[in-house]
């Protein structure tokens, strides 16, 4: 089990070897990219899976098997004028202890990443200015994802790395170029779950009773689930009227939609194997916070979820 330290975060970002916390699988497809020369897209993916994997975003000392396995998935749109235009899929996962079974922490989709890039372009961040959008995503993402892994393990214990992921967001809300600014950006576009409105989330007070669920749902449920898995569902099922009420009181938050995304076949899954009682309530709760997911969710009752 990891243990975790007292941290503070570093601010000198420098390409090292050691005791770096992420343990990225960068993947980077450019098939909708044509007549483009491809070294310069080789040269970004090698630059890019350095500069996550080798960067130390804390200083934490981990174990290589207490690394955060992560995907940086980056799809390229279009370059031109040296100027691309990506979406990109990041998802983090944690082991549960006891079990050879990994849960998603977090599988977050951004549509608006775009950044001027030239072949050779050195990736490093300066975090008076952030002036580099490129660096400045990843490293929001780092913070976002080493800080969901941090409060699933420690009670609100992702709040410092929330609060530098927050400081890049206000350092970069200013950027004057308007393909940059995507994403950075307050209200953007109703029910948008940009990098603006998650990070807001996560700081929110509002919704600290759904950062504290989960932990319980990660550390006090799943993590006890191969002792006791009666107990375990019982916790998280305890959670999700306080997820119904919050989604009452802010719907469409940014925070509640990305911790379904995250967790909706899991959930489907713990599920099914409860009591009547259980299943109904959960398909109740999880229906009424997510009704876009009613079909899915009534798998619960007829078994039929994907394991």
């Amino acid at each position: 089990m990891k243990k975790i330290l007292a941290f503070t975060v570093f601010f000198a970002v420098a390409l090292t070897s050691w005791a770096q916390e992420l343990k990225c699988n960068l993947v980077m497809n450019t098939s909708q990219v044509q007549g483009t020369n491809t070294e310069v897209f080789t040269s970004l993916e090698s630059d890019l899976r350095q500069f996550i994997n080798d960067t130390k975003w804390t200083d934490m000392t981990l174990r290589e098997d207490e690394k955060i396995e992560c995907i940086f998935s980056l799809v390229v749109n279009s370059y031109e004028n040296g100027l691309m235009k990506c979406v990109l899929q990041v998802s983090a996962s944690r082991p549960v202890y006891g079990t050879s079974y990994t849960t998603t922490l977090i599988n977050v989709r951004d549509d608006k990443v775009n950044f001027h890039y030239e072949q050779f372009d050195r990736l490093e961040v300066n975090t008076s200015t952030y002036e580099n959008n490129l660096t400045a995503i990843i490293a929001y993402y780092a913070y976002l994802v080493i800080g969901c892994d941090l409060d699933s393990y420690s009670k609100m214990g992702g709040s410092d790395l929330f609060s530098h992921a927050e400081q890049i967001v206000t350092s970069c809300q200013s950027k004057s170029d308007e393909d940059e600014a995507a994403g950075w950006k307050a209200f953007e576009s109703k029910g948008d779950r940009n990098r603006y409105a998650i990070i807001n989330n996560l700081k929110d007070s509002r919704f600290k009773e759904l950062r504290e669920y989960y932990y319980n749902y990660h550390r006090q449920a799943l993590d006890n689930m191969a002792k006791n898995v009666d107990n375990g569902r019982a916790m998280i099922a305890e959670g999700l009227p306080m997820l119904r009420q919050l989604n009452r009181e802010n719907p469409s938050a940014a925070i509640i939609q990305i911790f379904l995304d995250a967790k909706n076949d899991e959930l489907i899954n713990i599920f099914m194997k409860g009591t009547t009682e259980e299943k109904e309530s959960a398909i109740d709760n999880l229906t009424a916070i997510n009704p876009t997911m009613a079909d899915r969710y009534e798998e619960i009752k007829t078994g039929g979820a994907k394991k």
